[in-house]
């Protein structure tokens, strides 16, 4: 049995049937809708629905996870006698890891034998997701709390991610964007292809006319990565926000270029990055040699 315990947060945007399977404890972000409060539970009718009601005009807005809710957090898996190693958001697009850390600094006095590892993954949404699969699953093989930590931090910038939104107006509503960007790009049918750096911000690689482009654009981009490396076996990940034909069209075409490769699942994309992009929001994550746009 492992002395130690992996867990994560909602917006690593795994499904709640996977985290329950695997034992995974995860803290969860909030979101409102109009006033009512709701907790991401990381469900996929939870998702469906939520997409559906922004294409109907429903507006969402997010709150963080503070300190004092992570030192709960972190109690109750500490006071299970085991180690935690806890996975949650690149630094760079939340206040999430600072939280975090200070709520490490406020448990450790009470748990002085027990270690607790927070880990800047450089990671959102399904690529944290990825990385914590397989963190999990060397866990399970019986890799030790050390082993474990070592494979995430040599790992985490080989995660691939690729994003296309399909509304500018999103994007704005988060700063990302202009006005006038996002008047002009709706106009014209721009649609950003973004992708996340070492560094683990989400920046924008590439802007294209229409849809299909945008599509075409990350498909290229996954085609140039699985050049370099044996795909054979491997793992894809899409996340899809309300727009499951054009995820299905990207598995398909993925699958007819590299036959060999392993699973390609799609899933429901979280509901706080969703949020911040909108529905339309496809993602791809998949390891890779190294991150590029």
């Amino acid at each position: 049995m492992q002395d130690y315990i992996i867990a994560t947060s909602s917006t690593s945007d795994l499904t709640r049937d996977y985290l329950d399977a695997h034992g995974i404890p995860f803290v969860s972000y909030t979101y409102t809708v109009g006033d009512q409060l709701f907790e991401d539970d990381c469900r996929e009718e939870t998702r469906d629905r939520v997409y559906k009601g922004m294409r109907n005009g429903d507006r969402l807005k997010t709150s963080m996870i503070n300190e004092f809710i992570y030192c709960d957090f972190f109690r109750s898996l500490l006071e299970t006698g085991k180690d935690v190693i806890f996975l949650d958001m690149s630094v760079k697009m939340s206040v999430s890891y600072e939280k975090s850390k200070i709520a490490e600094e406020m448990i450790k006095k009470e748990f002085p034998d027990r270690r607790l590892y927070i880990m800047d993954t450089r990671c959102i949404s399904g690529g944290l997701g990825l990385l914590v699969k397989n963190m999990v699953a060397r866990a399970e093989q019986g890799m030790s709390f050390d082993e474990v930590i070592a494979w995430g931090e040599q790992n985490k910038l080989r995660i691939a991610h690729r994003f296309t939104v399909d509304d500018l107006n999103y994007l704005k509503a988060g700063g990302r964007v202009s006005n006038s960007a996002a008047l002009v790009g709706s106009l014209l049918s721009v649609k950003p292809v973004l992708y996340v750096p070492d560094v683990g911000t989400l920046d924008v690689a590439k802007k294209v006319r229409g849809r299909k482009a945008a599509l075409a654009e990350i498909l290229r981009g996954v085609k140039d990565d699985l050049k370099e490396i044996d795909p054979t076996g491997m793992e894809i990940n899409i996340l899809q926000a309300d727009c499951r034909e054009d995820a299905a069209f990207v598995r398909d075409e993925i699958r007819k270029a590299y036959p060999m490769v392993g699973e390609i699942t799609i899933t429901g994309l979280g509901v706080v990055i969703g949020a911040h992009c909108g529905p339309g929001l496809l993602t791809v994550f998949y390891l890779c040699n190294g991150r590029r746009p």
